[in-house]
């Protein structure tokens, strides 16, 4: 699917169909963002729908609470609808579009990208290092993962590749956003990112209105959230850890590997502890929710890209725990691998949910103080 050719007109029809019902009825409306934010509107169309499934969390709770739902004849399954328009919005605004395809299968795409990752790493590490040093203990000193792996090439790579990503990510949600008519002054507006924030941050809609998501099932839990707190804040932390790592090599000069109460390496240690327990739960929770209630045809992309930050964590406290032994040249070359892979596959897989649910959420908290507020909030 190239880049901004409209998504399948019986999936858009489909959208409608359950919007019009679901704005008669409004029973569901304290339990997200999404209601409410139906609500303000009279018809839906397609930049509608994209919006409305984008801020969509999936948790669930109107599907058990709707009188409409199956066997009843009017067949709503509000969850799956909204999952499959906020599938085909990834592949609608990819850039660039030609690379849209990836979103298709991403499961596969994942490990194969990963396979290749790592075969390249080991392969270029055995050619390239002498036996000597790949397989030797080095000092837990200043620069040892350079005496290892060449500081620019351990370093040009994978700044060209975040800067790709970067790029792509930036250009998918103007793209977004400038679809559903919006303008940049009001994507960047600071009240409303200060709040998208915030509720990001406190993962606000995924409280199922309070007493917690119907996942995996219909009883409420707040796993899920849980779970993906850990999820999220273990990114951040790993994303912390390099930022400071960075900062150390360029400001003060100092070369990894860093003393264990290093900054750096409490938050890589924390973060990746995070990324470990998180993805793990929510492949857990996944293997007992109800596939009925989710589009099938992600399920790959959403296992693929759990599984990969659970080994790029895994691989990493490895290394930390190694480093001061011959299995660091290995274990290096195996992490450098994994995070290459998710490098790569980042702006083509479940990643991509974070950028345009963001975007939701700023436009969310501009409707909120623009337009008629006509449910409860």
């Amino acid at each position: 699917m190239s880049s901004l050719e409209p998504i399948s007109k019986d999936l858009i029809q489909e959208g409608e169909r359950i919007m019009r019902v679901c704005n008669a009825c409004r029973y569901c409306e304290g339990f997200c963002a999404v209601f409410p934010a139906m609500e303000r509107r009279l018809t839906f169309n397609e930049s509608d729908l994209n919006y409305l499934a984008n801020l969509c969390h999936n948790c669930s709770e109107c599907y058990y609470a709707c009188q409409y739902a199956p066997p009843q004849e009017f067949e709503l399954n509000f969850p799956k609808t909204l999952a499959e328009i906020r599938g085909a919005t990834y592949r609608k605004y990819a850039w660039p579009g030609f690379l849209a395809g990836l979103f298709n299968r991403n499961g596969l795409v994942v490990s194969l990208i990963t396979a290749v990752s790592l075969a390249l790493f080991m392969i270029f590490m055995l050619v390239f290092i002498k036996p000597s040093i790949m397989f030797s203990a080095h000092s837990d000193g200043s620069g040892a993962f350079y005496a290892v792996v060449n500081h620019d090439a351990m370093t040009y790579p994978f700044a060209a590749i975040a800067l790709f990503v970067l790029i792509a990510f930036s250009v998918g949600c103007v793209r977004f956003w400038r679809d559903a008519g919006g303008n940049i002054v009001d994507l960047l507006s600071p009240k409303a990112l200060v709040q998208a924030i915030w509720d990001t941050a406190k993962l606000r809609y995924l409280d199922g209105g309070g007493d917690g998501c119907a996942y995996p099932n219909d009883f409420p839990t707040h796993a899920r959230r849980w779970f993906h707190h850990l999820t999220f804040y273990g990114f951040i932390l790993c994303f912390v850890a390099t930022s400071l790592g960075v900062l150390y090599t360029y400001i003060f000069g100092w070369h990894a590997p860093y003393s264990l109460w290093s900054l750096p390496v409490l938050s890589g240690t924390l973060g990746g502890v995070g990324l470990l327990i998180g993805p793990a739960g929510l492949l857990w929770l996944k293997g007992l929710s109800n596939s009925a209630l989710s589009d099938r045809k992600q399920t790959g992309m959403d296992i693929g890209f759990l599984v990969l930050l659970f080994l790029t964590s895994l691989t990493g406290l490895l290394l930390l725990v190694f480093r001061e032994t011959p299995a660091m040249g290995v274990l290096l070359g195996a992490h450098l691998g994994m995070v290459m892979s998710l490098f790569l596959t980042l702006p083509y897989g479940k990643f991509a949910h974070a950028v345009y649910r963001f975007a939701a959420l700023v436009r969310n908290d501009n409707e909120k103080r623009t337009m008629p507020q006509l449910g409860a909030e």
